[in-house]
């Protein structure tokens, strides 16, 4: 019998749904995320007995998540996810087994198994969207740590003075606010747009796509002096531009050799998987759990 698995992937504003079986993956209509705990149930409910799912449902959900607890700590936009066993829970109310873990570890765990990061000993993956997320994995293994914030590599403080972090400094998305608030013409500008204005030849824009290139070549310099992984893998959106990696490898490759670090290799790359990613890394997780 095929195996057939609901994965399902928790955003603040939004949930992705697909079905895994015979090795693929058929990504299903998504949904608003449900305002209660009570209607995110009986969605899933909907999903399972509408598409004959029996064997198991694997889920990426933001916070920090305790895969084998089964209780998702921190916080997130989702707050009704937090400190309950809800994984227990879940399987329960569904009558079948239940994996939970944590976004972007489910975007490494992709990149492991079928990505980018396969067959190496060890991998850091970091995501790039309104703040900065991440995993680490070794031997083809999340390293989540003592406390669950193994990869969380936003929270790395970059200005001394300031206290600002990598997410805050080198998120895109922040970028575009700090152009806005300057530029003070009543517009709402996105990262699309100063990228824009900065092909163009507008300072303010190359100012603040520079900083925004320096910030996440400071991040990826500490992570490979910290982790000296076999590959950095750099998700999210704007990973898809042709000129992120190539900024990025010749400021961080600046990085390590003006601190002494020339001889390490900056194997900077673009994950394979993009909007799917969590989807994949949420099954595998789910196999491993099974296995």
């Amino acid at each position: 019998m095929t195996q057939k698995l609901l994965a399902i992937d928790i955003g603040g504003s939004s949930v992705k749904a697909g079905i895994w079986e015979q090795e693929q993956l058929t990504e299903l209509p998504s949904f608003a995320t449900p305002k209660t705990w009570e209607e995110m149930k009986a969605y899933l409910k909907s999903l399972v007995e509408d598409y004959e799912i029996s064997e198991g449902v694997a889920i990426s959900a933001p916070g920090a998540v305790d895969a084998d607890e089964g209780v998702i700590y921190g916080v997130s936009a989702v707050a009704y996810l937090h400190r309950f066993p809800i994984k227990k829970e879940l399987a329960a109310f569904l009558g079948m087994p239940v994996s939970f873990q944590n976004d972007a570890n489910c975007a490494a765990l992709a990149e492991i198994w079928q990505g980018n990061g396969k067959g190496l000993e060890s991998v850091a993956l970091m995501i790039i969207g309104t703040g900065i997320g991440g995993g680490i994995a070794l031997n083809g293994k999340l390293r989540t740590g003592a406390h669950l914030f193994g990869g969380e590599f936003g929270y790395q403080i970059l200005n001394y003075d300031t206290l600002e972090t990598l997410s805050e400094l080198g998120s895109p998305v922040m970028m575009a606010k700090r152009y806005s608030k300057i530029k003070a013409d009543g517009k709402k500008y996105t990262s699309k747009d100063v990228f824009e204005f900065a092909a163009a030849g507008e300072a303010l824009a190359q100012e603040q796509i520079e900083r925004f290139y320096q910030a996440i070549s400071m991040g990826i310099y500490n992570v490979l002096i910290s982790l000296d992984p076999d590959r950095v893998l750099v998700g999210g959106g704007i990973s898809t531009r042709d000129d992120l990696l190539p900024n990025l490898e010749e400021r961080v490759q600046h990085l390590l050799t003006k601190n002494g670090a020339k001889e390490l290799s900056a194997d900077i790359m673009p994950c394979k998987f993009l909007d799917q990613a969590n989807l994949i890394g949420a099954i595998y997780q789910f196999l491993t759990e099974q296995a």
